[in-house]
C-alpha cells in the first residue's frame, strides 16, 4: 500500500507541477504531462517498471474520450460524415502504409516485415490529437472534423489489422521474453477473447461481432433511459457517476471479448445516446476521468521512452522519426490539396497526424508476439512511436504560425456582385438573418453580404441569394450600391469591423439611415459616436423578454410583469443616452470616475421607476405596456437599448 501511494503521490505531483507550466508556456498540456513522465522517467529514475501496467489501466482515457466525442454526434450527424471518413480517413491509412512499406523494402526489409511497419506506422495519435483540437477551440473547425474522420477511420482499421499481422508472420510465433509475467489484467482479457471466438468458423465470428454491436445499440436505446430513471429517484449523486464507469467499462469488456476496440464500441454507445435526455449528465460526471486517466496516459508514454536506446544510436532514431512524420506528412498534404482544403485546413490537416499514435504500441506487441517483428525492431518502433508522440504538440505550435501566416493569402476572390437594392444587410449570422429575412417577406428587395463562405452557400441551399465578400471592405460596398441604397443594416460580429464600415458608410452617405447589432454596451458608444442610426445590442430585447417570463412565473399577472419590463427599457433607454455623455473613449468605464457614479445614481432609480410603472401605469406618454417607444431623433444614443 505504501508503494502504491507513494508513486501515486509521484505521479499527481508531476503533472500538477509541470502541466501549469507547460500552459502557461503556451505549449499545451499534453506536452507538459509528456514532460513530467520524461522527468519522473528516464531522468530522475523515480518510477519504473511499473508504467507498463498504468500505461494499460490509463488507455481507459482514450476510451472515455472517444465515448464523450460520441456523445456530441448523433447519428445523422456521423451519416453526414461518411464520405470523409471512407474516401479521407480510408485512403489516408492506405497510402500512408504503402509508402512507408515502400521505403522499408527499398531499404532492406522483407515485404512482410515492411508492410507491417507500415501498418503501424499509418496510425496517429487519438489521445493526443483530440485533446490537443480540443485544448485549442479548433474541434469544431472544418480542419478538425476532418481530423476527426480520419482518427476514426484509423481506429476502425486496426480491427482487420489485428486479423492480418499473424498471416505476415515471418518468423514462428514465440512468446517474447517475460510474457508469463506479463500484465494479468491485459493478458486474461486476450485469453477471454480468444476462448469466446477462437475456433468458432468465420461466419460465426461474424455472428458473434455484430451480435455485440447490436447488444451495444439496443441497449443504448432501450436499456439506459430506465436505469437512468431507477438511478434518479435514489437522489444520489455518485451513482450517476458510477452508472456512467459501469456502461464504458463494460462496452470497453464486450469488445475486448469479441476482439474489437474497446475506443471504437464506447465511441458507437456515445452515438447512440446522443439524443438521449441524460447526455449531459453522463458528460459532467465521466469529463474528470477522462482528462485525469489521458493525463496519466501522457505521463506513462513519457516515462516509458527508452533513453538507452535512443544514446546507442541517436542519429538513426532521430532520422527514422523524421522519416515516418515527414511521409506521413507527405501523403496528408497531398490528400488534402486533393480535397481541395484551404490553407489553413491543410495544414490542420497535414501536422495533426503525422505522428505514430497509441495504437501502435499494441500492434507493435502484438507483432512480436506473432513473430513478425524481433525484439530489436519491436524497441526501436516503439521509440520512435513515442518521440512522434513527444513532437506532436510542437506541430500544433507549427501549425499555428504557418495559419497566422497564410491567413490573407488563403483568402477566396469575392464574389461578382451584379445586383443592388434600398437595404444592404452587412452580415448573415443569426441577427443578419432574422433582420433580412423579415425584410425581405415584406416585399423589399436587399442585397446580403457575409465574409463567411459556409454562410453563403447554406443561405443559397434555402433559396437566399448573398454574396461572399468582407462587407467591411469600400470596394465590396459600393458594388452592393452604397451610393443609391437607403438603409444599411450592420450585423458583423466582429466590433472593430462594424465600426470601419460605418465610418466609411457615414462619411460617404451623411444621410444613409444605419441600423447597427452591438455587441454589448460600450461598443454602444463607438457605435454611436461612428454615426449609427439604431443601435441594437444583440442580447437585449431577449434578455427583457426572458426576465418577463421570471416575473410572470413568481406571481406577477402578464400586464403587471409587461409593465416592468417597459420600465426597465423606459429606463435603460434614458441612462444609455445619459451615460453616452460621460463616455470616454480608451478609457475603461470601470476607470471613468463620472460614469461610474452616474450608473450608480441610476441603478439607485431603476427599482423606484420598475414600482411606480407597475402601480401607476405608464409614467411617459406615447409608450405602450409592451414596451413600444416613439422613434428617437436621428442618431440619439436614446435608440441604442433597441
Amino acid at each position: 500500500m505504501e508503494g502504491f501511494l507513494f508513486q501515486a503521490m509521484i505521479y499527481l505531483g508531476a503533472a500538477v507541477l509541470a502541466v501549469p507550466l507547460a500552459a502557461r508556456l503556451g505549449l499545451g498540456s499534453v506536452l507538459g504531462y509528456l514532460a513530467a513522465g520524461i522527468v519522473i522517467g528516464p531522468i530522475l529514475g523515480l518510477v519504473g517498471a511499473e508504467t507498463q501496467d498504468l500505461q494499460h489501466f490509463a488507455e481507459f482515457g482514450v476510451v472515455m474520450m472517444l465515448f464523450l466525442i460520441g456523445l456530441e454526434l448523433e447519428p445523422k450527424a456521423l451519416w453526414e460524415m461518411r464520405d470523409r471518413l471512407i474516401a479521407g480517413g480510408g485512403l489516408q491509412v492506405v497510402l500512408t502504409t504503402l509508402a512507408i512499406a515502400g521505403t522499408g523494402v527499398a531499404f532492406g526489409l522483407a515485404w512482410q516485415t515492411a508492410l507491417v511497419v507500415g501498418m503501424i506506422f499509418a496510425l496517429s495519435s487519438t489521445a493526443i490529437v483530440l485533446q490537443t483540437l480540443t485544448e485549442k477551440r479548433l474541434m469544431e473547425t472544418p480542419g478538425g472534423r476532418n481530423v476527426f474522420s480520419v482518427l476514426l477511420t484509423q481506429d476502425i482499421a486496426v480491427i482487420p489489422m489485428l486479423a492480418l499481422l499473424p498471416l505476415l508472420a515471418v518468423a514462428p510465433a514465440a512468446a517474447p521474453e517475460g510474457a508469463e509475467e506479463t500484465i494479468g489484467p491485459a493478458s486474461e482479457e486476450v485469453e477471454a477473447a480468444r476462448t469466446l471466438i477462437e475456433g468458432l468458423p468465420a461466419w460465426a465470428v461474424t455472428l458473434v461481432t455484430l451480435g455485440a454491436v447490436l447488444a451495444v445499440v439496443l441497449a443504448g436505446i432501450y436499456l439506459t433511459r430506465p436505469v437512468f430513471r431507477w438511478i434518479h429517484h435514489t437522489r444520489l449523486r455518485e451513482l450517476y457517476t458510477a452508472l456512467g464507469l459501469l456502461m464504458v467499462v463494460s462496452i470497453a469488456v464486450l469488445m475486448e471479448l469479441v476482439g474489437l476496440s474497446p475506443a471504437l464500441g464506447t465511441f458507437l454507445a456515445g452515438v447512440v445516446l446522443a439524443s438521449s435526455e441524460w447526455r449531459h449528465e453522463l458528460e459532467s460526471d465521466l469529463e474528470p476521468f477522462k482528462g485525469l486517466l489521458l493525463g496519466l496516459f501522457f505521463i506513462t508514454v513519457g516515462a516509458g521512452i527508452d533513453f538507452q536506446v535512443l544514446m546507442q544510436d541517436p542519429l538513426r532514431i532521430a532520422v527514422l522519426t523524421a522519416a515516418v512524420i515527414g511521409i506521413k506528412g507527405a501523403v496528408l498534404y497531398l490528400l488534402a490539396r486533393m480535397f481541395r482544403m484551404r490553407t489553413r485546413e491543410r495544414w490542420l490537416y497535414t501536422l495533426a497526424l503525422a505522428q505514430a499514435g497509441e495504437f501502435g504500441f499494441v500492434l507493435t506487441s502484438f507483432s512480436v508476439a506473432q513473430g513478425v517483428l524481433t525484439e530489436g525492431d519491436a524497441s526501436t518502433m516503439l521509440l520512435v512511436i513515442a518521440l512522434s508522440m513527444l513532437i506532436t504538440p510542437l506541430l500544433f505550435i507549427l501549425y499555428g504560425w504557418l495559419a497566422s501566416q497564410g491567413e490573407e493569402a488563403e483568402e477566396p476572390e469575392p464574389d461578382h456582385i451584379d445586383r443592388q437594392g434600398p437595404i444592404i444587410v452587412a452580415g448573415i449570422g443569426r441577427f443578419g438573418q432574422v433582420v433580412s429575412r423579415l425584410v425581405m417577406g415584406a416585399g423589399y428587395d436587399t442585397v446580403l453580404l457575409d465574409s463567411d463562405m459556409a454562410m453563403i452557400e447554406t443561405m443559397r441551399r434555402f433559396g437566399f441569394r448573398g454574396f461572399f465578400g468582407d462587407p467591411a471592405r469600400p470596394d465590396i460596398l459600393h458594388a452592393a450600391g452604397l451610393e443609391k441604397a437607403k438603409v444599411l443594416v450592420v450585423a458583423l460580429d466582429d466590433p472593430q469591423a462594424s465600426l470601419r464600415l460605418i465610418a466609411h458608410a457615414r462619411s460617404m452617405r451623411p444621410d444613409l439611415h444605419i441600423v447597427a447589432r452591438a455587441y454589448d454596451r460600450e461598443h454602444v458608444y463607438q457605435l454611436h459616436k461612428a454615426g449609427a442610426d439604431d443601435i441594437v445590442r444583440e442580447m437585449f430585447d431577449s434578455s427583457l423578454r426572458a426576465g418577463r417570463y421570471v416575473l410572470e412565473r413568481m406571481g406577477l399577472s402578464e400586464a403587471d410583469a409587461a409593465e416592468a419590463q417597459a420600465a426597465y427599457y423606459r429606463h435603460d433607454r434614458n441612462a444609455v443616452k445619459q451615460l453616452a455623455e460621460l463616455w470616454q473613449p480608451g478609457v475603461p468605464v470601470a476607470q471613468n470616475a463620472a460614469y461610474v457614479r452616474h450608473s450608480k445614481e441610476l441603478n439607485r432609480e431603476l427599482e423606484t421607476q420598475i414600482l411606480a410603472g407597475m402601480s401607476g401605469g405608464n409614467a411617459e406618454g406615447g409608450e405602450t405596456a409592451q414596451g413600444e417607444a416613439p422613434s428617437p431623433d436621428a442618431r440619439s444614443p436614446g435608440s441604442q437599448s433597441g
